[in-house]
């Protein structure tokens, strides 16, 4: 018999309504083989594991149990690598998505906690040195892909969470800030209330001057890997003593041979580039002839090291195209120094997570 025009030929399927008791699929069952997140899961319960024996110096023998660590951790992974941008909404995704319930640890029913809750615990967890540690038990994943000698230094405005109108006189006059337009405003004279760490500053001549933070890494030059990062108070010599730190810390590792470390052209100052060569570090800057003399000469240049150096130098801003609106380092949602410090070692310690498994299955 022929079926009429426009008409299926099986039957209608019904909508039950009646909500099931018990589910028989697992939670890891729900999450695709391939996703790039099992991989990132894997090397970070290897970091966390590494980790368990600090944790247990964290916290107290009694008392009522806070919120697993790792798990936290974890949640705060998720945070930047899908740029969720409160942890009220990070627990929203926690309560319905199951792949944030899978990588978190979560079970299927197992209550979220209250965003303050959550807010709470990652004060107490997460300082400098814990993000540190994260930091450098990640890198440590990364061995077989970094470069030991050539690395590429740069740094980046982070614009603290505090507006102009926080930017008050020390000595408590002018009000509320409302009205600032045609003051002459700086950090001596100044501090914001909101934020009293943040400094008034501007990257280049022609940018408005902002509340900030600054932001430096170091990357090799093989992969573009970090191998370090740190933040700063925003000022003129801020960029000039983070490599000078960092450059340092990097021939430490080092056991014999000298480094490389590129850099723009706001690194060419002759101080820095002799300082770090009496340590061992050769600075690959690009020159600076613009009405002075560069600080490097032939005797650097000439190398075919210092052009490949060059050549690598642009990677540095790729890191920085993920970091600033991705992992949200472009105005940090924290207040003061030591919070902004551990945040940006942690979206460094994300960033090389999400490289480490691409560079792993390319030397598969």
């Amino acid at each position: 018999m022929k079926e009429p025009a426009g008409v299926f030929c099986c039957r209608r399927g019904n909508e039950d309504k009646q909500q099931p008791v018990f589910s028989y699929v697992r939670l890891d069952e729900r999450v695709p083989v391939d996703h790039p997140l099992r991989a990132i899961r894997r090397v970070v319960d290897q970091v966390l594991n590494g980790m368990s024996k600090r944790f247990d110096t964290l916290y107290a023998e009694s008392g009522r149990p806070s919120i697993p660590p790792e798990r936290l951790l974890r949640a705060l992974l998720l945070q930047i690598f899908y740029s969720v941008r409160s942890e009220r909404m990070l627990m929203q995704q926690l309560d319905y998505n199951l792949l944030f319930r899978w990588f978190v640890g979560l079970e299927i029913d197992e209550p979220v906690w209250n965003h303050a809750v959550f807010s709470k615990n990652r004060e107490r967890l997460l300082n400098e040195a814990t993000a540190r540690e994260f930091f450098t038990r990640v890198l440590a994943q990364a061995q077989p892909h970094l470069s030991k000698e050539h690395f590429t230094v740069d740094g980046t405005l982070i614009e603290a969470w505090a507006s102009q109108k926080s930017f008050r006189p020390k000595d408590g006059d002018e009000g509320d800030g409302a009205d600032f337009h045609g003051q002459q405003r700086c950090n001596d004279t100044h501090e914001s209330k909101t934020d009293p760490e943040a400094r008034l500053y501007r990257k280049s001549n022609h940018q408005e001057a902002k509340l900030s933070y600054l932001g430096h890494i170091v990357v090799e030059n093989r992969n573009g890997l970090i191998v370090d990062a740190m933040a700063t108070t925003a000022d003129g010599t801020a960029e000039a003593d983070a490599a000078l730190l960092m450059g340092a810390a990097l021939r430490r590792k080092r056991r014999r041979g000298r480094i490389t470390l590129g850099a723009d052209k706001a690194y060419d100052q002759r101080e820095l580039v002799q300082t770090l060569r009496e340590l061992g570090v050769t600075m690959h800057v690009a020159q600076n002839t613009n009405r002075r003399r560069s600080a490097l000469d032939g005797r650097t240049t000439r190398h075919a090291t210092y052009q490949a150096s060059q050549r690598s130098r642009p990677r540095i801003e790729k890191v920085f195209g993920w970091l600033k609106p991705i992992a949200g380092l472009r105005k940090v949602k924290l207040r003061g120094l030591a919070k902004v410090g551990w945040l940006v070692q942690y979206a460094a310690a994300a960033y090389n997570l999400w490289r480490i498994p691409k560079l792993q299955g390319q030397t598969v």
